[in-house]
């Protein structure tokens, strides 16, 4: 019984670290359709199974709640600054935050500090408490094993029961409801402890209804057999650059002058970023491929997770057309595994920080003017027609304030000082990636070749507070579930396709997804997948979503994937899609003709 209730105080403390209200966790637990007390019944059962092991009573209370507290906290953290909760998934990518600490706690220093000491004094408890423990009288055998034979078959059953994709009979009964396509839901509903475990066997990514080689076959073939290119092979640059947006968007914020002129001007649409305030590799992994996050597991990362070996891309494709394929991006080769995925997606180089020669910084990050520079030294060394695709670094977040000490914009608006300070530092990066836009395009209007300039924003910028206090979102972070409106003024973000040949292209609002279409359109090439099957897929929506489907007509269809029935053409996307990531790649002498010699694994 003092495991129970120890069980349950730390639940509680877990509960409302991670909601940040004690309002919400005593609902949660006053409501019996929500699982709060199957939770405190699990660690309950954890507690004496670890305490068995360890040989003492409640000892292993030193192990687990600093564990869990420390992961709620952590999730409270994720929550505020990316708008979802922690996913398993996200340890795997626990060097990339310990990288950006710096910038983090230059944005919130006494938040730092606090949690500095925090952890210190946390630590020297720990140790002396495990030294206390130590020196209290073990547990008999007989009460080891009671325990490890009352706890083992009941642990056993949960681990069953967690695996979202079976249906489980127990786990409805238990009011345990896997809400996968709503992350948030899943864990006010489950609560943190249940709903972290849910998310555990996400990296297995479970085949659509119907797959199989027939299925893949029965998919309408495509019109060209085989690529079709223009006598003159076009150069492509493609630059994906970090948070760009539209600042001017927030209520009551005046900035002197346009931060975004340039794009302004040549702009083609928008992309609909699936992503909001980070997860920049999700939207990198659509543009790139062709491929939809809206098919994948909610909170995953396929650089992660899932591209272990040759995955169609735009790269993988120009290269075996003779393109000089490279990839630019100022940081560690290792961020957001990038080095093993761009090999896998055909990239023939990878110019990295750990290859790039120093590059110039504004602010704390290298600049991308300095990077633009670099791509056009390089391009300009280069024969061959090329493919370049390009992560900026320098508008990164946080926004602190003073971040330029050389500003060149003014900012006002009815807001905190706090809150125009740190609009001031992301306008003022904004504008210099507007201005590196300009520079691209000023250098490719000289040149005789067919060149190709894109240019987008992965995400809306993180920044916080200041979308409160001027009343553009009511959270500090966008919804993922809205009505269309809503939906588009948090994730759109500006996009830019011209042409040295024809000028700015009109794209309209898309998932990243449908880019490499666009792209391959203006360039003037076929592609049994780019431009035929996604063509097809274009022509009926112009977003792929997870959670909203969106016609051409603007007409959205929310929740598609809980539905019933599915449009076939949604249906083939996705099994296409399973097929060449993780199926046995029936496709690709349909579709993905370039994939045939492609090596076998990474």
């Amino acid at each position: 019984m003092a495991t129970v209730v120890i069980s349950a105080v730390l639940v509680f403390c877990v509960e409302l670290i991670a909601r940040g209200s004690f309002s919400e966790t005593l609902q949660f637990f006053q409501q019996p359709f929500k699982p709060g007390w199957t939770t405190v019944l699990l660690f309950s059962l954890l507690l004496l199974f670890l305490d068995a092991l360890l040989g003492r009573a409640h000892h292993a209370l030193l192990l687990v709640a600093p564990l869990v507290l420390l992961l709620a906290f952590v999730g409270h953290q994720k929550s505020l600054y990316l708008g979802d909760p922690l996913y398993p998934t996200d340890f795997l990518f626990a060097r990339q935050i310990v990288e950006l600490m710096p910038l983090l706690a230059s944005d919130r220093p006494l938040a730092a500090v606090a949690i500095a000491v925090g952890a210190i004094l946390a630590i020297a408890v720990l140790v002396l408490a495990w030294k206390y423990w130590r020196r209290r009288p073990t547990l008999t055998m007989r009460g080891r094993l009671m325990r490890l034979a009352a706890t083992l078959p009941l642990l056993a059953f949960f681990c069953s029961i967690m695996d979202y994709a079976t249906f489980s009979w127990a786990r409805d009964r238990l009011q345990i409801i896997p809400m996968m396509w709503d992350q948030k839901e899943n864990y006010n509903s489950n609560g943190f402890a249940l709903a972290f475990a849910l998310n555990m066997p996400m990296a297995k990514v479970a085949a659509p209804s119907g797959y199989s080689a027939e299925a893949i076959e029965a998919i309408t073939r495509p019109t060209a057999a085989a690529p079709v290119l223009p006598d003159q092979l076009p150069d492509i640059i493609v630059v994906m650059n970090e948070s760009f947006w539209d600042p001017t968007l927030l209520p009551g914020i005046t900035i002197t002058p346009d931060p975004i002129a340039n794009a302004r001007s040549l702009r083609s649409g928008n992309i609909f970023s699936p992503e909001f305030g980070g997860m920049t590799a999700n939207v990198e992994f659509e543009a790139l491929t062709g491929f939809s996050n809206a098919f994948l597991p909610y909170g995953s990362i396929p650089y992660q997770q899932y591209v272990r070996s040759p995955i169609p891309s735009l790269a993988s494709f120009l290269r075996s057309e003779g393109y000089d394929t490279r990839a630019f991006h100022p940081f560690g080769g290792w961020f957001w595994n990038r080095t093993p995925v761009y090999k896998a997606f055909g990239f023939e180089h990878f110019m990295s920080q750990e290859i790039l020669p120093p590059l110039a910084a504004r602010g704390p990050l290298a600049s991308d003017a300095s990077l633009i520079e670099e791509m056009i030294h390089e391009a300009d060394a280069t024969h061959d027609p090329l493919f370049y695709f390009a992560v900026t670094l320098q508008n990164h977040g946080p926004y602190a304030p003073g971040r330029y000490a050389d500003a060149t914009h003014t900012v006002s608006g009815s807001i905190s000082d706090a809150g125009l300070g740190s609009v001031l530092s992301y306008a003022e990066g904004a504008a210099d990636g507007d201005k590196a836009l300009a520079r691209l395009v000023e250098w490719a209007t000289k040149r005789d070749r067919h060149t190709i300039i894109a240019m987008f924003g992965d995400h809306l910028p993180p920044l916080g507070p200041v979308y409160v206090e001027t009343g553009f979102m009511d959270n500090n972070v966008a919804r993922r579930r809205a009505p269309l409106p809503e939906m588009s003024v948090q994730h759109e973000t500006p996009l830019v396709v011209w042409s040295n040949h024809t000028g700015p292209q009109h794209v309209g609002s898309i998932s990243p997804a449908f880019l490499p279409y666009h792209l391959m359109e203006t360039a003037g090439i076929r592609h049994p997948y780019y431009t035929d099957f996604l063509g097809g897929m274009r022509a009926r929506y112009r977003v792929v979503d997870r959670n909203m489907l969106v016609s051409t007509s603007d007409e959205p269809t929310p929740d598609w994937s809980q539905s019933k029935t599915l449009d076939p053409a949604i249906r083939d996307f996705r099994l296409l899609q399973y097929d060449m990531i993780f199926g046995r790649q029936h496709a690709a002498e349909s579709f993905f003709p370039e994939m045939l010699n492609a090596p076998a694994a990474m």
